[in-house]
């Protein structure tokens, strides 16, 4: 059984996570996929191709991406290379407070290079990505032609 972890689970979005594949064949060819739909709806995606170590793990952290949204060893990369499938949209996050952005990290056998995938996963899992830490008081800033939001910690 393939297993997708994240950890943690429920993170700030500025704060690295540590995704691992577990449960793959040694030397196994598989695509890690991450993506999140905005508040809007609109679809973002991130994919990586790792091969499998003799355990049968990937780990961003130490293996190297062979190709897909980047190459290299980049343990955040399937967050920082988000795209959206709709071109000239932009990643943003309106409201901050009130819940999170969910991640969707899933692996699949082989290379997957269509944006739509239509054979089931090996693994999921699903990260939190917050925005603003527990307790933190948002005031809004209504001065003149000046607008914006103050941030207070707890």
């Amino acid at each position: 059984m393939v297993e997708v972890t994240v950890t943690p689970q429920s993170s700030l979005a500025d704060r690295p996570v540590q995704v691992r594949v577990r449960g793959l064949s040694p030397s196994q060819l598989v695509t890690l996929r991450a993506w999140l739909k905005d508040e809007h709806g609109e679809c973002f995606q991130s994919r990586a191709f790792f091969r499998a170590d003799g355990s049968g793990e990937v780990d961003p952290r130490t293996h190297a991406a062979l190709g897909g949204s980047y190459s290299g060893v980049w343990p955040m990369g399937l967050f920082w290379f988000l795209q959206p499938d709709t071109l000239f949209r932009r990643l943003v996050k309106r409201d901050v407070a009130g819940s999170p952005f969910l991640v969707h990290l899933e692996v699949f056998d082989g290379l997957c290079l269509d944006t739509e995938l239509r054979e089931q996963p090996l693994g999921w899992c699903e990260a939190e990505r917050w925005y603003v830490g527990p307790g933190v008081q948002r005031v809004p800033i209504h001065e003149g032609r000046v607008r914006g939001a103050l941030f207070l910690p707890p």
